[in-house]
Formats: C-alpha cells, structure tokens, sequence
C-alpha cells in the first residue's frame, strides 16, 4: 500500500493501519469517492442515518489535500460579506454566510464526539497586508455584525500587531476566535475511524475508474463494481478523467508548506503570542501556524504547473523569512506540497448528476467546509435538501481554455494578481 506522502503530517501522524483494496461486486445504499475531508464526513453522517456506505480511496485515506494542508480553520467563505450582499442581496448572503460558519461548531462537536487528537486549537488572524485591507476588515466585520449579529471577532490596530504576530510587515488585522488550527491529517484518519465504528466500509488503494450516474449508480474500480442508490463525488482537485464536465470546473493549484525545527516553547509562542492561525490579505497569501511541538508550520507561493520545486524547503524559505526575518536560516525539518482545487469564482460548488451528489472547490477553505459538506449530502440523500441547494445555488463556470489552454491561462491570470500583492 502507498504511505502518505512525506510530510510532518505524516510525520506525526496518528497510528492507522492500512486498509484493504476493493475487489469484487458490492451492493450498498452510498458509494463514497474520494477519503478526504469531504468524502469522510459524507460517509459517517450518511452511516450514522442508517444507510450501508462504502468509501473508495485510490491511496490512502487522508492522502490529498486533507491530510496536506495547512490546517487553518477559517471561518466562512472566500467571498466576503460585501461580496455575497452585493451578488445576492441581504437576505441570501445571512443564509448563506450563517450556514457556512455552522461549520466551525461541526467541526469541533465531531472531534469532541469521537475523540479525535488533532491538536485543535482555538483562534484565526487575518492579517492585513496593506493599510487599505485593514478599512476593508473594519466593513466586513460591521456588515456581519449587522447582518448575523456576528459575536467573537474583533479588529486589531497596527499598533497591537505585535500582541498575534511578531511580523514587522503588517498593518493589522481581524482576529476571530470562531477559527482555529489543527493536525489536518490526524483529523482524517479520526473521521475515518469514526465513519467505521459507525458503520462504513472503507476500501484503500482503490481508484474509481468510472461512474454511471443512473438508478443504481454503478462505480468500477479496476477490481470490481460497487452499486449503489447513491453516489458521492467527493475528489477535489483528483477528479481528472472520472467526471471530465467536474473537473473542468476546478483548477489543481499546488501550495507548499514547511515546518521548522522545534523552537521550544518560549520561541515559538514569541513568534505567535496569540497560538492562533495566521494568514495574510494578500491574494496570493502566506498562511502559518504552531504546532504542538512548537514548530512553526508555513506555507507560501503557489504554483500553477504541475511540477514541484526541485528544493520546496528553498521556494517557501522566502516567504517565510520576509514574514519572520527573525528566522532567517532557520532550520526545516520537512518541506511537502500538494494540489488544492480552486474554482474560477473561487466558490465551493455542490450538486447533483443524477443520483450522485459532489462538493467540491474548496478555494483554501477545506478544512471546514468540507465536514459540513457531508453533513449536508447526507441530509439530501434523506430528502432534506434545503441547506444542500442554498450552496449549490451558487454561480458557476468552466476555466476557459479546454483541455490544452486552461492552465496557461490561468497562470497568467494568477500571476497579474501576484503582481497587484506586491504593487
């Protein structure tokens, strides 16, 4: 069986053994593609409301982005609340801005519930990359307030900066302890877990290689079928040639993330008194955190071909030293990347192809939403679809390009914004 791909995640991973490949015929009430964050919760709140469920992994559970991340627990969505009242009026941005910060409270009550150890730990610090992102902070916080009567934040002057973050180069910023961090892959390998004790079955080391979407949805793998009343498409930035018409709404965009040696207590929490998460205003944003080791965890850059850095310790390092220049040189202990999907709104898209459901896009707001996301297929599968169609209600379009040009396309997109950070 493949082992994660090396990172400190994988690292300090929680014990998990392997689990065994699908083979043969299945016939169950839910198929699961995909043992991420989005595909674990679809299969244990769908076990939990009684259904049989078998999860397809192609490696292993928590392989991709859920167990790579930089574990930042960021309230919300990419879009803002000015963003959401401008597109869709008052009353659809509160429903849809209090139904994605439900997420949180999920989040939390399912690693209480089974136990999970993941390291969480409370708070998120928006930091403002320019004097001007700070007035935008003061709109947006008013606006929630006003809208959702939104309890827990607070704006930060640049002069008390230095109480979150001892960086020289922000200008202040928002910090709301509706966020957090946590071990993202320790919190995969919990869900799974607890998808199995509820019930699941989860097969690892098996590739979806085709879905029929029909009454049953037929999954096969390269040793079986798996039939099924549903289907749930839960691949993120893997979907490829399985759903070409999803993967076409989706970009895999590679981040990288490092993690110093240990600093010892009394360094690390110097650097981030607070202990919450950071992550910048810029587009192309830093993001960073402490573990529970007292490494600091960063990420920074992104790329927009597939092929890594040959040094990803070298192409973050950068980054890291202009936020912290106090750890020029500081040793790393491990350097990894991974593939995020992005969408070209950089709004989560839900919905339905027959009777298979998706979620999908994350956009760098996976670790909460993702959990929500099960919560909310299984409620549709249930015949509750409210919630479910609130978000898959949202716009939604194709990269341009098709197969050969969307990614050079995109790249110069994202690198006009890239320009505009450092205007």
């Amino acid at each position: 069986m493949e082992p994660h791909a090396p990172s400190y995640y994988a690292a300090s991973a929680n014990p998990s053994p392997a689990r065994a490949a699908f083979s043969g015929e299945l016939s169950v009430d839910v198929v699961v593609v995909g043992g991420g964050f989005t595909g674990l919760s679809a299969a244990l709140h769908a076990a939990e409301a009684g259904y049989s469920v078998a999860l397809l992994e192609a490696h292993r559970v928590g392989w991709g982005a859920s167990g790579r991340n930089g574990g930042q627990m960021i309230p919300g969505m990419r879009w803002g609340a000015e963003d959401l009242v401008k597109s869709f009026g008052r009353d659809r941005a509160a429903r849809l801005i209090s139904l994605a910060n439900s997420a949180g409270h999920l989040v939390r009550k399912r690693i209480e519930r089974h136990k999970i150890a993941c390291d969480l730990r409370q708070g998120h610090f928006l930091a403002a990359a320019k004097p001007g992102h700070l007035d935008a902070m003061r709109r947006e916080l008013a606006l929630l307030q006003d809208l959702l009567d939104y309890q827990g934040a607070s704006i930060v002057s640049a002069g008390d900066v230095g109480d979150f973050v001892a960086s020289p180069i922000y200008h202040g910023g928002l910090i709301d302890m509706n966020g957090g961090h946590l071990h993202p892959l320790n919190y995969a390998l919990g869900l799974a877990q607890a998808a199995e004790a509820a019930g699941a079955r989860i097969f690892e080391g098996s590739s979806a290689i085709s879905v029929d979407h029909g009454t049953p949805v037929r999954v096969d793998t390269a040793q079986g079928r798996v039939t099924a009343r549903h289907a749930v498409l839960a691949c993120d930035a893997f979907m490829g040639e399985l759903v070409p018409d999803l993967a076409a709404m989706t970009m895999p965009v590679a981040n990288y993330n490092v993690a110093t040696a240990p600093l010892g207590e009394a360094a690390a929490k110097a650097l981030i008194p607070s202990g919450a998460a950071v992550s910048d205003s810029k587009f192309v944003l830093n993001y960073y955190r402490l573990s529970a080791d007292h490494r600091l965890i960063f990420g920074g850059g992104e790329k927009y071909s597939p092929r890594p850095p040959a040094d990803v310790a070298g192409f973050v390092r950068p980054y890291l030293e202009q936020v912290f220049p106090q750890l020029k040189g500081v040793a790393i202990d491990h350097a990894w990347g991974g593939l995020v999907g992005v969408t070209l709104n950089r709004l989560p898209q839900f919905g339905r192809i027959g009777n298979s459901f998706y979620a999908h896009g994350w956009s760098g707001h996976g670790v909460l939403l993702t959990t929500l996301a099960g919560d909310l297929i299984a409620q549709a599968m249930r015949g509750h679809a409210e919630r479910f169609d609130l978000f898959a209600s949202l716009p939604r379009q194709a990269f341009p390009g098709g197969r050969w040009l969307r990614h050079p396309l995109y790249a110069a997109g994202m690198l006009y914004y890239a320009l505009r950070d450092r205007l």
